[in-house]
């Protein structure tokens, strides 16, 4: 599989579960293994250096919380995360569509 196309939909996936509230690594994680029907596991290797490039890039913002004695590392999706997002939705859908096209998968159709 394309390195950048799996890059870009890693980070996709988890800015869409960062625009429902501010979270952490662990509970992006299991976010999107839970919505993803256990199909995407994603690892610490690939999940933190995803995480500390989309903040470099001032899409999102950390914070520190205290909890239970220990710190965890919160993120939240700037302005220019949400604008991003948004325009990664819409080239999703719009490759999804043309993938699924060739291989007739669109309404109605069936594969041969």
């Amino acid at each position: 599989m394309d390195h950048k196309l799996l890059t870009g939909t890693v980070e996709m996936l988890m800015l869409e579960v960062i625009s429902h509230g501010p979270s952490y690594g662990y509970e992006i994680v299991q976010t999107v293994l839970s919505r993803s029907g256990g199909r995407f596991e994603l690892k610490e290797g690939s999940l933190y250096p995803a995480l500390h490039r989309l903040e470099r890039q001032k899409l999102l913002e950390a914070y520190w919380v205290e909890f239970d004695g220990r710190r965890r590392k919160y993120y939240r999706l700037t302005a220019a995360g949400r604008d991003l997002l948004q325009a990664r939705r819409g080239d999703w859908q719009t490759f999804a569509a043309g993938v699924n096209g060739v291989l007739g998968l669109e309404r109605g159709m069936q594969p041969a």
